[in-house]
């Protein structure tokens, strides 16, 4: 079963909802949009998936026909009821809370090793939800998302690219962004003024470097004057015999660095012996 622009916009009347700017709602009113999210995910029968943003549930539902088991949490005390008259009898658990406190749904995942999140998420939570869940969630091991199309290219970007940034580097300190189509404002109520994409984000075994912390504290600040060369962004934090020792050329820029250059620097600047986790590529490369 999947809920149409009908059936999404029966559920909203008979529980008083419209629609609020202020916490991003736009509710995906196609059914094959809900399908290619399903199958994008690559929900498998057993599996555990938490949605965030659940909405009217039309992609809780879909979750849970390909056999999952689905945490959804909705912030929007309107839409619970809802939510709890489409799922009746479905092993879902809905939960009211603040998807970006992490601390108010986190032990809710303590019944199993692995989780996906998949989710339509609203745009003005979705890059710092998804930097933290990487971050402080380590059973959440794959994501496929929906989210503003710029926000994509953000987190998907490599280095070299105009995108790439603070957000790009984090992701790719513990994971694999990929980018697996786009959305047009058609598919939801209201419609946004903005195209969307599909993200997929894959958590990596182990992460990218083993000095994560130091590296991002470097970059954050080199990428505070992301236009200026990391000699004159760095000046005071890097000394030359850290570039040399690092093997990272001090006439780059912050968005030409990879992981593993940063991981080298910062290991350098913190006086380690030797580079951290990475595999032996130099300032310019792609993750």
């Amino acid at each position: 079963m999947t809920l149409g622009a009908a059936a999404v916009a029966d559920l909203l009347r008979r529980h008083e909802v419209r629609p609020r700017r202020s916490l991003g709602q736009n509710f995906v009113i196609d059914p094959n949009t809900i399908r290619r999210i399903v199958r994008l995910a690559g929900v498998a029968p057993g599996e555990r998936v938490v949605e965030i943003g659940a909405g009217c549930g039309a992609l809780t539902v879909a979750l849970v026909d390909a056999g999952a088991e689905v945490l959804a949490i909705e912030v929007d005390g309107r839409l619970v009821g809802a939510l709890a008259e489409v799922c009746a009898g479905r092993p879902v658990e809905v939960l009211q809370a603040d998807a970006t406190d992490l601390a108010s749904w986190a032990p809710r995942l303590a019944g199993a090793q692995h989780w996906k999140l998949v989710a339509n998420l609203p745009y003005n939570i979705a890059t710092p939800l998804l930097l933290d869940t990487l971050d402080g969630l380590p059973q959440v091991t794959g994501m496929l998302v929906m989210v503003q199309d710029e926000v994509a290219e953000r987190l998907a970007a490599s280095p070299g690219q105009e995108a790439y940034g603070l957000p790009s580097l984090k992701v790719a300190c513990r994971a694999r962004a990929e980018i697996l189509g786009r959305v047009p404002p058609t598919v939801f109520w209201p419609r946004p003024r903005v195209s969307s994409a599909l993200l997929a984000i894959n958590r990596l075994p182990e992460p990218a470097a083993g000095n994560v912390d130091d590296l991002y504290r470097l970059a954050r600040k080199a990428f505070g004057q992301r236009r200026k060369m990391l000699r004159a962004s760095l000046r005071g934090t890097a000394a030359p015999a850290a570039f040399a020792a690092a093997e990272v050329d001090p006439s780059a820029r912050p968005g030409d660095l990879a992981v593993d250059d940063w991981s080298r620097l910062a290991a350098a600047v913190a006086g380690a012996d030797g580079p951290m986790a990475g595999d032996g590529r130099r300032s310019g490369a792609a993750t």
